[in-house]
């Protein structure tokens, strides 16, 4: 992957108007095209396979009426004066009949309707009326919801005080307000402060805007063709801000710091791209694996809102590794920090320095006692942590939306003039088809209902016309986000097998306030398993970068810590009412349902991104020198400020939606906040060091076998930088094919070590057995790699640049005689070859390429009769060869490769292969021949420069080895 990052940061870096200009049109087409198709966010909290979702779907088959989405218009009269009183009651008619005539609606209920129930409060001044829609709350448009609320003037205009309610007015508008913009202000202070450069401060920031913006347009053109939630965009935006700066932050120092040290611009970019880049795709990555885990739950709205955040992270990555860059390219020289600047001398600084840094004196403050570190770290997590045993889970009611809104109001008139529980009524779906005494039956149902502890209200129950399925609306005492609520539910849930079993109705709890908890029971449930897969995941990514058992361990509890300190943290303020004055938040309750499992599946992607900078810094000083304690503090204080800043900026961009945010997302960013503060500050620049400190040189074991089997991610460039210096020695080798040491073969069974210089044009000729012979002709042909020592072939450094040497070295074999012929003509022969290795845009010219080859053959073998058409087993054995070896020559290979077999094919009349490949070959073609190992020498090649090689004398020498 960093060879693959170096070759795109070089091309961003030189293409840098192409790679911006293609990024300014395709922000432009998606945010165009999202808002161009007007996608609105909204709410949907449906979650397949429950039991108050199957009663949903069932009664929108059977009882349509009662299935689709519902809404209060709630009066209220002056102080002393009662709704039943005119002109009031007049005004409530006048409304429901107003109501019933909006586009969309299917029923509405007023206080004074036969079938009304409870609608009128015990003092009289306050009342509701219901409203029935004939689709779900995701087919309710903002036109129906304005053709509601236009009936306002006709309560108003009779004195009374009115708002409107229900799930059809959560609040789903999309916004930023001033003080997400702080965040970014505040990310942007940190980030001057980083580099001591308003140049290179703003690039982090301006390639997170664009990434975030193209997410953005993304969701929105989502949102026009299916249901998006509204704290999908805001998760998006807020997540993609903070690791778009971040992950931009990780490259750009990598490459001043290079700036500084005298590194040319490009290679810089292309350097910092591949290694700080390559960490920063491994860390995107893992953000992106736990986000999408969140489609295992199966809970459509979360799907999306996991999908969404990806969306933005992957973006995020993207922008970093290519516009970024491009931006590099052109700042140029700019970029490098000034002679004696602080950014120069952190630069340049070494472990002996004079004058520590801050992060050089924090790591030995802490190695000083570490065990005192990890104590008090794992006490103040552990404390935070507390409150977590308390969580209450629940989804946002109308006391969460904002203070003002004609739904709060409405929830508030409900709350005070009839009880918590009216604003939560609860639907029991009753299945009648199995009972010939309805009526008596339902009542039965409803008076065993009526007795359960928290039950405030029971209304008649209301079958359908085919009376096969009746509902009874249960009002609870206590609020739809109370536990007790949540208890009662469970209640009737318990009496549903003795009424089957008594009257053989079975019935069903649902309604808005029942899904609420159904989701949140599903939540609480998938959380332990959700982390544990979290976990498994880290330990086992973090196994294949670090080559250890005890650091992927340590991240995973550490990121637990973290994780569970955050969650406890939001418990006592969002839930507990701590400072909830300081930070605006109006009313303390339930935490929402989601937030601990979205919590987990970010956090655990950021505390990953940290792991990795701060411990593949010490990791590659381990393998430098050694010694573990010396390892920890330089790796650390070496990626400390870096950290210490991508920390900040995330804290400041996260908490930056917690004062004003909307009130969903404003819980949300207050756990990320402080889940990163905890996690970079105390787990990763505090307990890690501590840790490492304490298992010594332990903590870089792995098991052997263990070691085997995992992959290799190069992270931190090693292959990068040895393929790098290849390729410089490749380039500055004058020969076709050189090499240094070059040992062909696998470690057990080498051949070498060998060093060979053959000059283009001239002739290698390597005798030694068949297995040597192929294995050499493979490694020669970037099929294979050697097992050690440096080799080139037309100034491509073999293995890395493996795959342009496939294109330019051909194989031929044409020791098979007369069985390489078969049935083949010279022309068959020939156009195979060429199709095979050709481009498909240039097929069509192989007919003129045959004719020429064709025409070359018969000159070289001084026959005018052999053409296209004649046959393979038609010509001597040297024609056989030639024809082959014409074929290989087609595809202008630089370096050819003939596999002879034990001996040089020769006609009857003494001729050999060797008097007629001078010209067949042209002048630049290298020609390596492989001939058995009696058989070292061939005739001369017209005056071309014959080298040899005995490969099993190099075995041999191996072997003594």
């Amino acid at each position: 992957m960093a060879l693959l990052l170096h070759r795109l940061g070089r091309f961003a870096f030189r293409r840098a108007w192409l790679v911006i200009v293609t990024w300014l049109i395709a922000l432009g087409a998606l945010v165009g095209l999202g808002v161009g198709l007007g996608g609105q966010p909204q709410e949907s909290y449906a979650i397949p396979g429950t039991e108050s979702q199957l009663a949903i779907d069932h009664l929108a088959a059977v009882f349509p009426q009662t299935a689709g989405a519902s809404a209060k218009a709630v009066v209220q009269a002056p102080e002393g004066d009662s709704v039943d009183d005119e002109p009031y009651r007049e005004a409530i008619v006048d409304l429901g009949a107003a109501l019933s005539e909006v586009d969309g609606v299917e029923s509405v209920l007023t206080p004074f309707d036969e079938y009304a129930g409870k609608q009128i409060s015990d003092d009289g001044r306050t009342a509701f009326v219901q409203v029935q829609f004939d689709g779900q709350t995701t087919d309710v448009t903002d036109a129906m919801i304005d053709e509601v609320v236009a009936t306002a003037p006709i309560a108003e205009d009779a004195g009374l005080t009115i708002a409107y309610g229900g799930e059809v007015f959560q609040e789903t508008a999309f916004g930023l307000t001033i003080t997400e913009a702080l965040g970014v202000l505040f990310a942007g202070v940190v980030l001057v402060i980083t580099f001591g450069s308003l140049l290179a401060a703003g690039m982090p920031l301006l390639t997170a805007l664009v990434g975030v913006g193209a997410a953005f347009g993304g969701i929105s053109i989502v949102s026009a063709f299916t249901t998006v939630s509204s704290s999908a965009p805001m998760l998006a935006v807020m997540l993609g801000l903070a690791v778009g700066i971040d992950y931009a932050l990780f490259i750009l120092s990598r490459h001043r710091n290079q700036l500084a040290k005298g590194m040319d611009p490009e290679e810089s970019a292309g350097e910092a791209v591949a290694t700080a880049g390559s960490a920063v795709v491994f860390a995107g990555i893992t953000v992106i694996i736990a986000l999408l885990g969140l489609l295992v739950v199966g809970i459509p709205f979360l799907s999306v809102m996991g999908i969404g955040a990806a969306f933005a992270v992957l973006l995020a990555i993207i922008c970093a590794v290519t516009l970024l860059p491009a931006l590099l390219g052109l700042a140029g020289t700019r970029l490098v920090p000034k002679a004696g600047s602080r950014a120069s001398r952190r630069a340049l600084a070494t472990d002996d320095g004079s004058k520590p840094t801050l992060g050089r004196r924090w790591v030995n403050l802490v190695l000083k006692a570490p065990v005192v570190a990890v104590i008090a770290v794992v006490g103040i997590l552990g404390t935070a942590a507390i409150p977590a045993l308390s969580l209450d889970l629940n989804l946002p009611t109308g006391a969460a939306e904002p203070a003002g809104s004609t739904q709060r109001e409405a929830f508030e008139l409900i709350d005070t003039g009839f009880g918590p529980g009216y604003n939560g009524p609860l639907i029991v779906t009753v299945d009648i088809t199995q009972t010939t005494d309805i009526f008596d039956d339902l009542d039965d149902i409803a008076a065993r209902i009526g007795d359960l502890d928290g039950v405030a209200n029971v209304g008649d129950a209301l079958p359908n016309e085919t009376v096969d399925t009746a509902i009874i609306q249960v009002t609870p005492e206590t609020a739809p986000d109370d536990p007790a609520t949540k208890d009662l539910v469970q209640a009737i849930r318990d009496l549903a097998p003795s009424i089957e079993a008594d009257l053989g109705t079975p019935i069903a709890v649902t309604g808005y306030t029942a899904i609420s908890i159904d989701i949140s029971n599903r939540l609480s449930d998938a959380l332990v398993p959700f982390a544990l897969i979290v976990v498994g995941l880290s330990i086992l990514l973090l196994m294949m970068v670090f080559r250890s058992l005890f650091v992927p361990v340590k991240a995973a509890l550490g990121f637990l810590l973290s994780a569970f300190g955050a969650i406890g943290a939001t418990v006592a303020i969002f839930q507990w009412g701590w400072f909830a004055d300081l930070l605006h938040i109006e009313q303390p309750g339930p935490i929402l349902s989601f937030l601990p499992i979205l919590l987990m599946a970010v956090l655990f992607g950021l505390a990953m991104d940290y792991e990795v900078f701060l411990v593949s810094g010490m990791r590659e000083e381990y393998v430098k020198t050694g010694k573990a304690r010396e390892s920890i503090v330089h790796g650390f204080q070496h990626a400390a400020r870096v950290v210490t800043a991508a920390a900040l900026i995330m804290f400041f961009v996260f908490f930056a939606f917690v004062p004003e945010g909307a009130g969903v997302i404003k819980g949300i960013a207050f756990a990320l906040a402080i889940g990163v503060a905890f996690d970079a500050f105390l787990v990763r620049m505090t307990l890690v060091p501590a840790a490492m400190a304490l298992a010594g040189r332990g903590a870089w074991w792995l098991p052997k076998w263990l070691d085997r089997l995992l992959p290799n991610v190069d992270i931190e460039g090693e292959g990068l930088r040895s393929h790098l210096d290849d390729v410089e020695w490749a380039t500055g080798q004058r020969g076709a094919i050189s090499s240094e040491g070059v040992v062909f073969g696998l470690a057990e069974a080498p051949i070498g070590p060998i060093d060979v210089s053959v000059e283009a044009g001239s002739v290698l000729v390597a005798a030694g057995a068949q297995t040597e012979r192929r294995v050499v002709a493979a490694t020669l042909g970037g099929r294979f790699a050697p097992a050690s020592g440096r080799l080139q072939v037309l100034g491509l450094a073999l293995p890395s640049q493996s795959s342009a040497a496939l294109r330019r070295v051909a194989l031929v074999d044409v020791s098979s005689g007369e069985s390489a012929a078969g049935a083949l003509t010279v022309g068959e022969v020939i156009s195979e070859r060429v199709s095979a290795s050709g481009a498909w845009y240039a097929l069509g010219r192989s007919a003129g390429t045959v004719r020429t080859w064709s025409s070359r053959l018969a000159e070289s073998l001084g026959d005018p009769s052999v053409g296209e058409t004649t046959s393979l087993a038609a010509l001597t054995p040297v024609g056989r060869a030639a024809a082959l070896i014409t074929a290989a020559l087609a595809e202008k290979p630089g370096v050819l490769v003939v596999e002879l077999g034990d001996d040089e094919p020769t006609d009857a009349g003494g001729r050999r292969l060797s008097d007629v490949l001078d010209r067949l070959l042209p002048s630049t073609t290298t020609l390596v021949l492989l001939i058995g190992e009696s058989s070292i020498t061939t005739g001369d090649i017209g005056a071309r420069d014959i080298h040899s090689l005995d490969l099993s004398s190099y075995s041999r020498k191996a072997a003594l080895r």
